[in-house]
């Protein structure tokens, strides 16, 4: 294997992670070229039952968060399954778990007894808040975690609002690849393997380290529309058009702030981009303006300005547009599925569609030489 995904050919990941986060990571992983096996309990993972069917009744989003993996469902109560789960660790490089914690322990599954059976087995454990918290056995979701680490506070205009994609869950899935290659190549050198505790609200602060930073130097607590990221500036927001269309205006730097004003034939506005934050009457000029403006009018007006201006375009539009194409990298897989793929060329080259999750054949053994 060349490029991206030959980079981590011979790793084996054991995925029981379920939903979005651990599998997610474990997919990154597969996308560099790791062997990853998906164990899920007798019922299959809970993501088979959510979200859209596609035209053959298929689950798209556990298939897209599953591509290229090998399934196998056990029951790790059963002593011999457990048994099998265990010898199939010997051989494993990588396990990831997203169980509230305290489960992996009644399972006898933790680090201490998977790391005496294979030292070299770096276990990431991925959960709502951490294994330390206080909070570490209680439920929760994306929302929740939002809520809880001051991100869904400030955003929104009239109430707080959280988003799609799901972003503790995502930025979650990153740092679980980020830290399991990192202690990979801290293994090349001690020859042993560590344990990851993964919290997903605690990636939530390193997402907001500018914020954290203010606050401990001044003890600034950001508001609604109170900076520039979160629609308090004229210059870095959504507008209405006015067949119902939203644009995005993102002239942060003066020398945008300067070409818009230009573009937009107003260069009274120009001084007044260092207003103070909430920008309201600023706000309502631009406001007013895209108003009497089409999308089409719009971008007729400002693509060439060197402005920062978008277009909000729908998923479809954004997949069907030239960029998105050209760069290559959402392409349809084999089984006729529309993959968005690693987002990185390598020597140039896109990485290849993900072929179809396989489930695990029971004539076939999981085992392999651990001698390797």
């Amino acid at each position: 294997m060349s490029g991206l995904n030959g980079f981590m050919h011979g790793i084996r990941v054991v995925d029981l992670s379920q939903y979005i986060p651990g599998p997610l990571a474990s997919l990154i992983l597969a996308d560099l070229g790791a062997e990853v096996i998906k164990i899920e309990p007798p019922a299959g993972d809970q993501m088979r039952t959510l979200g859209p069917r596609d035209k053959e009744g298929r689950p798209v989003f556990y298939r897209a968060l599953n591509a290229g993996k090998i399934a196998r469902r056990m029951d790790l109560k059963v002593p011999e399954v457990r048994a099998e789960f265990l010898r199939v660790v010997e051989t494993a490089d990588v396990l990831i778990e997203s169980f509230r914690p305290g489960v992996m322990s009644r399972l006898r599954l933790d680090y201490a007894t998977l790391s005496a059976v294979n030292p070299r087995l770096v276990y990431c454990s991925m959960s709502g808040y951490g294994a330390t918290s206080p909070l570490a056995r209680a439920a929760g979701h994306d929302g929740n975690y939002l809520a809880l680490t001051g991100v869904l506070d400030r955003n929104g205009l009239d109430a707080p609002f959280f988003y799609d994609p799901p972003i503790a869950d995502v930025s979650g899935s990153l740092f679980a690849a980020i830290a399991i290659l990192g202690a990979l190549h801290g293994r090349q050198k001690t020859g042993m393997g560590c344990e990851i505790d993964l919290g997903l609200a605690d990636g939530l602060m390193l997402l907001q380290l500018l914020q954290v930073a203010a606050f401990g130097a001044n003890g600034t607590v950001p508001k609604r529309a109170g900076t520039y990221l979160n629609g308090g500036a004229a210059y870095y927001r959504v507008y209405r058009t006015s067949d119902a269309r939203f644009v995005m205006l993102g002239a942060v730097e003066p020398k945008f702030w300067q070409a818009f004003c230009a573009a937009a034939d107003h260069p009274d506005w120009v001084a007044r981009q260092s207003e103070p934050i909430p920008q309201t009457a600023l706000l309502s000029d631009v406001a007013g303006f895209f108003a009497r403006l089409t999308l089409s009018q719009s971008i007729a007006r400002f693509s060439q300005a060197d402005c920062c201006f978008s277009p909000v375009l729908d998923l479809g539009e954004a997949l069907s547009s030239i960029p998105i194409r050209e760069r290559g990298l959402v392409r349809e897989g084999p089984a006729d599925d529309l993959q968005a793929l690693f987002p990185a060329l390598v020597d140039g080259e896109a990485p290849r569609p993900r072929e179809v999750m396989r489930e695990f054949d029971r004539d076939a053994s999981m085992v392999r030489d651990a001698s390797r």
